[in-house]
C-alpha cells in the first residue's frame, strides 16, 4: 500500500520543526532561505494566521515522472517519488511538468542535480515513518498508508464540520497527490492551487503526444544524444581527473 502524509493546517504553529528535521535526514546545510531551493525541501509559508507546508507532493501519477526522457525520475510502489542523479540529463523538463512547481535546479554547481522533498525513502522502506511527521510535535504532518490517511482526514471533517472546509486537497486534484491537506480556511486564500484538472495530467500528456508520433521519436532520439554527450562528457573529466592523480603520484 503506497504511503503519504496529511497536514492538518489547523494543527501547524509554524515551529518548522519539520524543516530542521528535514534538513539533518538530508544533510542539507542550514540557511535562511524563504521558499524552496536546492537545499530546501520542505518549507513552512506563512499564509495570513496559518501555516502552510510546501514540498513535493508525491503524485499518484507523477507528471515529472512521465516527462522524464530518461527514467531519473521514479514513483515507488510504496509512494515516494524519487530521483536518480546518476540519470539526469538536466533537461529540466520536470521542473515544467510539475503543477506545483515544486523541483528546484543546483544552477551553482559543476555537475548540477534537480533537488526535491523524495518523502525519505529509506526509512520509509525500513517501515518508519518521515522525519519531518515524527519531528512535528502537534500532529499538523502524519505519516502513513495514504487510504488510512484519507479516512483520518475525513473523520476529523465529519466530527468537526464547523471547523474544517469539507475538502481534502490532493484526494483527487491531478488523479491524486501523496500528500493530503486539510484546512479550516478555503484552499483558495492559502495560496493553492484550485484550477487543476483531477485527471491525471500525464494522461493528457500522452494523449497529445500519442497524436504526433514523428515527433516523439525524433525528440527520443534528440533527447538521447543529449545524454550521451553529457554522459560522455563527465567520463572524459573523470578520466582527465584520474590521469592527473596518477602524474602527481610519479
Amino acid at each position: 500500500m503506497p504511503k503519504g502524509l496529511l497536514i492538518d493546517i489547523t494543527k501547524c504553529i509554524g515551529c518548522r520543526s519539520c524543516e530542521a528535521a528535514c534538513k539533518i535526514q538530508n544533510k542539507l546545510p542550514e540557511n535562511n532561505d524563504t521558499d524552496l531551493t536546492a537545499t530546501t525541501y520542505t518549507k513552512v509559508m506563512e499564509r495570513g494566521d496559518r501555516f502552510v507546508r510546501k514540498m513535493c507532493r508525491h503524485c499518484q501519477t507523477p507528471t515529472c515522472v512521465s516527462v522524464c526522457p530518461v527514467g531519473a525520475l521514479q514513483k515507488t510502489n510504496y509512494g515516494p517519488v524519487i530521483y536518480d542523479e546518476t540519470k539526469c540529463i538536466g533537461c529540466r523538463y520536470c521542473m515544467a511538468a510539475c503543477p506545483f512547481q515544486i523541483p528546484r535546479y543546483e544552477w551553482t554547481s559543476a555537475f548540477p542535480r534537480v533537488r526535491k522533498c523524495i518523502m525519505c525513502k529509506d526509512r520509509v522502506a525500513q517501515g518508519l515513518q518521515t522525519a519531518c511527521a515524527e519531528a512535528c510535535p502537534t500532529g499538523a504532518t502524519q505519516f502513513g498508508e495514504r487510504e488510512e490517511l484519507i479516512q483520518e482526514a475525513w473523520n476529523r471533517i465529519r466530527q468537526e464540520p464547523g471547523k474544517y472546509v469539507k475538502q481534502i486537497y490532493g484526494l483527487s486534484d491531478v488523479g491524486g497527490t501523496g500528500v493530503l491537506f486539510i484546512s479550516d480556511v478555503s484552499f483558495e486564500k492559502l495560496g493553492f492551487r484550485t484550477d487543476l484538472p483531477k485527471e491525471p495530467l500525464p494522461m493528457l500528456t500522452w494523449n497529445v503526444l500519442s497524436k504526433i508520433p514523428n515527433f516523439v521519436g525524433v525528440g527520443a532520439t534528440l533527447l538521447f544524444g543529449i545524454w550521451w554527450i553529457t554522459s560522455r562528457r563527465q567520463d572524459v573529466i573523470k578520466a582527465e581527473a584520474e590521469e592527473k592523480a596518477k602524474a602527481n603520484k610519479q
